[in-house]
């Protein structure tokens, strides 16, 4: 895994592939990473109706695309690191820094507040 993506990064490559081809760069760090956070995240956001998920089974989906590579932190891993992130109060994006950090892999995400707080941002995405 060379690249994490965020939540948005992961629902734009599933429903909006429009929005997602903004960034070709992405192609040549294939397959992504996904942490488990985003699947939960997913499901909270549909739970509140922040977004229509088109197949219910949706973390099915992920688990099974080529595109994807699901990865594994120990729980135990990421809350060491979200411990010390004390500069945000979204839980998804405290996990989400968090299992960059374990793993030491660049987080994709355009969340401004990340993007200054954490170091492990692609290149690309940093204006």
């Amino acid at each position: 895994m060379r690249l994490l993506l965020d939540t948005h990064f992961l629902l734009w490559a599933l429903l909006d592939t429009k929005r997602l081809a903004q960034y070709p760069w992405l192609e040549r760090h294939a397959p992504w990473g996904v942490s488990p956070v985003s699947l939960l995240e997913m499901q909270f956001l549909f739970e509140v109706g922040q977004i229509e998920i088109l197949r219910p089974e949706f973390a099915e989906v992920v688990l099974d695309d080529p595109r994807f590579v699901v990865d594994e932190v120990p729980l135990l891993a990421l809350v060491r690191h979200a411990l010390a992130l004390g500069w945000t109060r979204d839980p998804f994006d405290r996990l989400l820094v968090a299992h960059s950090m374990a793993r030491r892999t660049p987080l994709c995400t355009l969340d401004r507040s990340i993007h200054e707080h954490h170091a492990l941002v692609p290149r690309e995405l940093k204006a």
